[in-house]
């Protein structure tokens, strides 16, 4: 997305009333002869190398949610286990979502720099040795302290994931699979609730039957990811930044002979530079923007299943079905919404789903038999389908040389910003205390909570989505056409990092005719440049 502070380090005046006078329109309306995409058609034109990327950063994201999700499905049981408030194991909860942001600093630079493969396989092994103590833990204090740990690796992953999947599919697919790879969070709780039923009331370990499976499925994933090279677009970006860098060093008055990792070293920090300095508001926006989105999708589901096991007495079976409903609605709204995010822009469709999400609220909390599950299947059906768009307009407005931190790190810091959510509506959800239960069991009005929180997050989410910016339909049309070429250069036998280095040649020789032309203000070379660029 193109972004230029006119002002320099901020936007002029003119550029800020021009900003806001098109929130609405023509910035929101569907682009002028925009089309909705045939899905069959876009998916059709993925080969072998982008079903496999797909597949295993989906996998990897898919499995991220599962080890999260076994927290909130077993949060009573944990508690009763070790004699403390569900308010007290909610810090669980909480204590990863803050921490995740420290994990998409950390690996999310690393993936922008050494690539996206050996990132994400470090954050698998992690999942599987904290899976595995989760488990083991003997107290509230031990289990706080691993899941916080968890919290850095779970933060690691989707920067990563999202651009293994996503970043070198071709341009009319990546709607549709950016939906379909963010429900892959959805899919994790689907599992995460059918393991549930399947282990923890029918094991006599309990609880920790479902940590310890949850550190299996990792290895499969590693092994799978072993086996794949490095995404397409990191390679070419990676030239590019060779080359840029070899430019400007020959380009120096004496000329300095520099070490091939430090020039690649250097390239990456000066991008990232100019990267930060040129988009800090944009990121800013970033930034807050995700925290509403983390709030609506942990404030409607981390704190779901205690409320129908407390509040309206369902079984383990009860909640398996609504839980595993629920996320069945998240899967096909995600999908939906992001495919028709192609035609009608990211922003409205986003929009759209916040205002029915919205009108939804009063069917999810105030149900109270097996009638809720229509409820939840509904309710979601827009939590997914708002998040649908989310990670193809989040690489949309990232820059391009910090993708996957950008990415992972607005995403992340907007769940440190949500973490709180169930810690929240559970804490003020024990002040207005029910009946007990007929063992004595205390019981809470979580549904009053819940509904409020989710009420203003929607009315949160919808005003920044107005607000915020998106890529226009010229600059769709242009990438769209950019990975058209690259993908038919490839397939000629053109190699990425020859690609990658053109690209800059090409830059750097249109920037030196530009120049050529400020300089001849009477216009006598203007036609033999043009005729150069």
């Amino acid at each position: 997305m193109r972004n230029h502070m006119a002002a320099g380090w901020f936007y002029s005046p003119s550029q800020i009333v021009k900003y806001f006078a098109t929130r609405l329109w023509p910035s929101l309306r569907p682009p002028k002869g925009a089309k909705l995409i045939n899905p069959y058609q876009a998916l059709a034109q993925l080969n072998r190398h982008h079903w496999l990327m797909f597949g295993v950063g989906f996998l990897g994201w898919t499995w991220d949610a599962f080890d999260f999700f076994t927290v909130s499905l077993c949060l009573t049981e944990i508690s009763k286990d070790f004699g403390v408030k569900n308010s007290a194991v909610s810090w669980g909860l909480t204590l990863t979502l803050m921490l995740r942001s420290v994990g998409a600093l950390i690996f999310g630079a690393m993936a922008d720099r050494y690539g996206r493969k050996w990132p994400m396989i470090i954050n698998l092994v992690l999942f599987i040795i904290l899976e595995l103590g989760s488990g083991f833990t003997n107290n509230l204090s031990q289990f706080l302290g691993v899941r916080a740990l968890y919290g850095i690796a779970m933060g690691g992953m989707f920067g990563p994931a999202a651009a293994t999947a996503l970043e070198d599919l071709p341009y009319d697919a990546r709607g549709i699979l950016s939906g379909l790879f963010q429900q892959g969070y959805g899919v994790g709780y689907l599992l995460a609730s059918a393991f549930y039923r399947a282990l923890v009331p029918t094991t006599s370990h309990s609880w920790r039957s479902l940590f310890w499976f949850g550190a299996g499925p990792p290895v499969l994933i590693i092994a799978f990811r072993l086996c794949l090279g490095e995404t397409n677009y990191f390679q070419i970006l990676k030239a590019e930044r060779e080359m840029e860098h070899r430019i400007k060093m020959e380009n120096r008055a004496h000329g300095e002979h520099t070490e091939e990792k430090r020039t690649e070293l250097k390239a990456f920090l000066q991008n990232a530079w100019v990267s930060i300095k040129d988009n800090w508001v944009l990121l800013i926006y970033m930034f807050v923007v995700m925290s509403g989105f983390n709030s609506v999708s942990h404030g409607s589901q981390d704190l779901y299943p205690t409320y129908m096991k407390d509040q309206l007495g369902f079984d383990a079976s009860q909640v398996t079905i609504v839980s595993c409903v629920g996320q069945i609605g998240a899967v096909i709204g995600g999908m939906t919404v992001g495919w028709i995010s192609s035609m009608t822009g990211r922003r409205l469709a986003m929009a759209v789903s916040c205002i029915i999400g919205g009108a939804l609220v009063p069917a999810y909390i105030f149900t109270r038999d097996m009638s809720v599950t229509a409820a939840c299947f509904f309710e979601q059906v827009f939590v997914g389908g708002v998040w649908g768009p989310i990670p193809i307009h989040l690489m949309e407005l990232a820059p391009p040389g910090l993708r996957t931190l950008v990415v992972g790190l607005t995403y992340q810091l907007g769940n440190l910003a949500s973490s709180a959510s169930a810690t929240i509506e559970s804490v003020i959800g024990e002040r207005f205390p029910l009946p007990p239960a007929a063992d004595g069991t205390s019981r809470y009005d979580y549904g009053r909570v819940i509904g409020i929180f989710l009420g203003a997050v929607w009315a949160f989410i919808l005003f920044f989505v107005i607000l915020g910016p998106e890529m226009t339909q010229e600059e769709r049309e242009e990438r769209a056409q950019e990975a058209k070429e690259f993908e038919e250069l490839r397939l000629s036998g053109a190699s990425l990092a020859e690609m990658g280095a053109q690209r800059i040649r090409t830059k750097e020789s249109k920037a030196e005719h530009l120049e050529q032309v400020d300089e001849d203000p009477e216009g006598k070379e203007e036609k033999k440049v043009t005729e150069m660029v």
